[in-house]
């Protein structure tokens, strides 16, 4: 997997983006940071949804939502555990065993 380009390389990349002088194409900008058009389209889209002037998951949202799905995961895999250990205890203690 390719190495992540830097935060503030991204911003400075969008921030010409945005502030491109009439007639300038997306792709000569990309060409002159040494990026995809692309990424660049990605990396606008993911500003405009971090900025609020698109609907979407925030970098911070989408964190958030990813840990707490990882730690459902885990609930729900300790509980599982719980419900077999109460199964076999509940087993063990029958009478005439």
């Amino acid at each position: 997997m390719p190495k992540p380009y830097p935060k503030e390389f991204r911003d400075d990349v969008v921030r010409v983006a945005r502030n491109r002088e009439p007639g300038v194409h997306l792709k000569q900008i990309a060409a002159d940071f040494g990026i995809s058009e692309s990424r660049l389209n990605g990396w606008l889209k993911s500003a405009d949804v971090e900025d609020g002037t698109k609907p979407g998951h925030t970098s911070d949202q989408s964190a958030e939502l990813r840990d707490l799905r990882r730690r459902n995961r885990l609930l729900e895999q300790e509980n599982e555990v719980l419900r077999r250990a109460a199964a076999y205890l509940s087993q063990a203690n029958l009478p005439g065993k």
